[in-house]
């Protein structure tokens, strides 16, 4: 492979997953939290996670084994659909905290396949890296959605489906505030609160609120945006499952925000807010929500339309690994 890197470092940031109207389907990313994953070209066919580290509580006892984790299970599934004859060495350094809703799991699926795409002789395009993103990212939620994977594919803000996902336009002026707690809510256990159906009028409602957001997004129309960003259907259900998030929502109103809702599966909250300077200063009261009930956390200011998934630096035969 004459002229193909041997070893590539990738990083995928973190996201917010549903973007509260959009469930499993919508999702964006943000600048702050990310992991890297550092991929290995081998000789023997096989996926093989050497290490995972980073400053995240629980990073150790994530598994090694590649088919329980979900960066190394992506890679099986590329290396498998690919039909390659060499493997891939790994390792992780998780920087997005474990069971946050920040897309921890699939960030780490995310920056393998991303730096092994690198090592490819013929590299794949972004949309093809997909459908081993949700292989990857059901290890961890038992679902192949890709409400975190496809904008960290993309970046910015993203509508996925089973097959496929389409990068939406994004206003330079909107920005966000995520607040992560430092608690754990585990994706199954947040999904497991969603089993009981829904009535007619709910989801007639959300549907509604849905249509709402996605023309103000198409249309950069704050108004129509602020209309749309209610969660009728997964909000009221996961809400008591996270201590301080009616203070954290309502400071986020208080100061002006589009919007705000559950992260993901939670426990982080975000907000929308029409400029960076209103998300700044809604930033420190967001956060103290979750300080008064007791709970330390951390804010993050972000542009919605933040950053893909990316190579930090390859390394080409001959130059060391």
């Amino acid at each position: 492979m004459s002229g193909r890197s041997t070893s590539a470092r990738a990083f995928a940031p973190a996201s917010v997953g549903n973007i509260g109207v959009g469930f499993d389907v919508l999702g964006h990313v943000i600048e702050g939290p990310r992991d890297i994953a550092q991929v290995r070209r081998i000789d023997t066919p096989e996926v093989r996670i050497e290490s995972i580290s980073g400053v995240v509580e629980g990073a150790d006892r994530l598994p090694l084994t590649a088919a329980d984790n979900t960066a190394g299970r992506a890679l099986q599934s590329l290396r498998a659909a690919l039909s390659l004859p060499f493997g891939f060495a790994l390792t992780l350094e998780k920087g997005i905290p474990l069971g946050s809703g920040l897309g921890g799991s699939a960030a780490s699926c995310v920056a393998a396949l991303v730096a092994a795409n690198a090592l490819l002789d013929a590299p794949l395009s972004r949309e093809a890296l997909y459908p081993f993103a949700l292989d990857g990212e059901s290890v961890a939620s038992g679902a192949r959605h890709g409400d975190n994977v496809a904008p960290m594919l993309l970046g910015g803000v993203t509508l996925s489906t089973a097959d496929r996902l389409i990068a939406l336009d994004v206003p330079d002026w909107l920005h966000a505030v995520v607040v992560h707690p430092e608690q754990v809510l585990e994706t199954r256990r947040s999904r497991a609160v969603l089993a009981e159906p829904y009535a007619l009028h709910d989801v007639v409602l959300h549907s509604t609120h849905l249509a709402l957001f996605l023309t103000g997004l198409q249309r950069g129309d704050r108004e129509l945006v602020r209309a749309g960003l209610h969660d009728v259907l997964v909000e009221p259900r996961r809400a008591p499952l996270i201590p301080g998030f009616a203070a954290v929502k309502a400071a986020a109103l208080a100061h002006g925000a589009l919007g705000a809702s559950i992260s993901g599966g939670g426990p982080s909250v975000f907000a929308w807010f029409d400029s960076r300077a209103a998300a700044e200063q809604a930033a420190p009261a967001m956060r103290a929500g979750f300080i008064d009930a007791g709970i330390d956390a951390q804010a993050y200011v972000s542009p919605v339309a933040g950053p893909r998934a990316d190579v930090i630096a390859a390394v080409q035969p001959g130059a060391g690994a």
